[in-house]
């Protein structure tokens, strides 16, 4: 008689919840330790948004965004100049940089924060000399169609997934002269971790009376400093 096949009962992420870190430390991070984000904040690139973040802070690092404060008196290109200016890292992802389907005009604004990033790095003097830039897109040699001038850049390509997204994030913070003699996971390991936060993010939302719509940047930062601190 044939072998009877049990069938496997799916596993659980597992991982502490910080119920009780409602009010986590969000002061604002040491110069190396910032890394200003330059990627799309729309619908579809919500979920590789949010594990970017994860990433960075799963790293040791805080992830800093233009969105991290709502000041209707500061205009927004003077905000880029402070976080870039306080941000010894930057993530650039130009992987959204393509035509629109209604105006048939390419979105922009991606590629104009890299090169405000990479301004400050050449004319900013010594301290900003040492700025340390990732450049992410879906394909890794598609930048050339639309940006050549970057041509010798290590464009790294995600392929639309967060786990290659997490992975290039990692590997290039490890990398980084402030990790140096510190223990850093795994992409694999972060990726797990991840979807573990993943899983318990709706029961997150829940308990701080967060609605989906409401899980802007700070709110969402704060629940990854939380939960990370619930597991470390």
């Amino acid at each position: 008689m044939p072998k009877e096949v049990v069938p496997q009962q799916r596993r659980r992420p597992r991982g502490g919840l910080p119920l009780g870190a409602v009010n986590v430390d969000m002061a604002t991070p040491r110069y190396s330790h910032s890394v200003f984000l330059n990627v799309p904040f729309d619908d579809k690139y919500r979920t590789m948004f949010e594990a970017l973040v994860f990433a960075v802070h799963d790293c040791g690092f805080v992830a800093r965004s233009a969105f991290e404060s709502d000041d209707a008196t500061q205009v927004r290109l003077a905000k880029l100049f402070e976080i870039i200016g306080s941000s010894k890292y930057g993530i650039h992802d130009i992987s959204c940089t393509s035509v629109d389907g209604i105006h048939r005009l390419p979105r922009f604004n991606m590629p104009f924060e890299l090169g405000l990033f990479m301004g400050v790095k050449q004319f900013g003097g010594l301290i900003h000399s040492r700025k340390r830039g990732l450049v992410l897109d879906r394909e890794r040699y598609r930048y050339q169609i639309f940006c050549s001038d970057i041509a010798g850049q290590d464009i790294r390509a995600h392929n639309n997934r967060p786990s290659d997204a997490i992975r290039s994030v990692r590997n290039w913070l490890r990398a980084s002269p402030d990790t140096r003699g510190k223990k850093l996971p795994g992409a694999d390991y972060i990726y797990r971790r991840y979807q573990a936060f993943r899983y318990q993010l709706p029961r997150l939302r829940k308990h701080f009376n967060l609605d989906q719509g409401d899980l802007d940047f700070v709110d969402y930062t704060s629940l990854v400093v939380g939960w990370l601190k619930a597991n470390p």
